[in-house]
């Protein structure tokens, strides 16, 4: 029933970790770096991006994650590391049940009291849309500061994890 989802999810968890193994190297002062249009720095970027990434997940599976998604300030590279790894077993785990797309959540939209009702499919689009986005900008960073940054996309994800393969005969 969910199987579309999972290469989706799957290239989402795929996609930030490629970009994390670049991020392992860079020293302090490139993780502050930010460029004109982008959400912040890349260490502030990444940990949004994971934080929220975290508080989707809550909503959708009860479940809270193990680590501080509140914290001020972002945790090292190799603990969201840690991180991406727990919530991509939370979404296997997730997505291997069947679930209502249609069960409505109730999210505080631009402030505490002006609350939306979203059903479920729109908050697993928004996960996906969301990580995209700020890998993206993140992206944008590494390159002002000229560091290459990882291909990401949903080809280079289905040929590395064999999800796509050459034809053979």
């Amino acid at each position: 029933m969910n199987d579309g989802l999972i290469d989706a999810f799957g290239h989402n968890t795929w996609a930030t970790r490629q970009l994390l193994g670049v991020c392992r190297d860079l020293n302090s002062q490139q993780l502050d770096a930010t460029a004109e249009g982008t959400y912040g720095s890349i260490i502030d970027t990444l940990w949004h991006l994971i934080a929220a990434e975290s508080g989707y997940a809550a909503r959708l599976t009860g479940e809270k994650p193990s680590f501080d998604a509140d914290a001020d300030e972002p945790p090292s590279i190799e603990e969201m590391e840690t991180y991406v790894d727990e919530l991509s077993d939370r979404w296997e785990r997730f997505l291997s049940q069947p679930f209502d797309a249609e069960r409505i959540f109730r999210i505080p939209w631009d402030s505490p009291d002006h609350i939306y009702d979203v059903p479920a499919g729109v908050v697993l689009a928004q996960v996906i849309h969301h990580g995209t986005d700020h890998r993206s900008q993140i992206c944008t960073d590494l390159t002002v500061i000229g560091i290459e940054p990882p291909e990401m996309g949903v080809w280079e994800y289905a040929a590395d994890s064999g999800r796509a393969h050459p034809t053979e005969g």
